[in-house]
């Protein structure tokens, strides 16, 4: 029996959500890929906050370019907020492309995960 992507990916997600979670002083940096953006934040599952958030709504150039820059967005954001290490949550989805971009983009500017 063949799975959709989006039910694979479901099931991946919901197997990599079991095993991490966002604290205050590590939030977990979540990542949702649409086919023509790509947004990200910075979760507190533990008071189900919501510490900061970045999009590719207003950004130009290619997808990959979009992600790097969201990434280093997410990272100036958070290290204002005073978080420096988190969580990455993938989303389900390969870390390849743009996840992988946007990943290398917020270590860059000084995310670590």
């Amino acid at each position: 029996m063949a799975f959709s992507k989006e039910s694979r990916r479901n099931k991946i997600r919901r197997r990599v959500r079991a095993a991490i979670s966002g604290t205050t002083e590590m939030p977990r940096l979540a990542v949702f890929r649409s086919n023509k953006e790509i947004y990200v934040q910075l979760i507190n599952d533990i008071d189900g906050k919501t510490i900061a958030a970045a999009s590719s709504k207003d950004i130009k150039g290619t997808k990959i370019e979009q992600a790097g820059a969201v990434g280093k967005a997410i990272a100036e954001k958070s290290i204002a907020a005073g978080v420096s290490k988190v969580v990455f949550d993938r989303g389900g989805y390969l870390y390849h492309g743009r996840v992988k971009a946007l990943a290398e983009g917020a270590r860059e500017s000084g995310l670590k995960f």
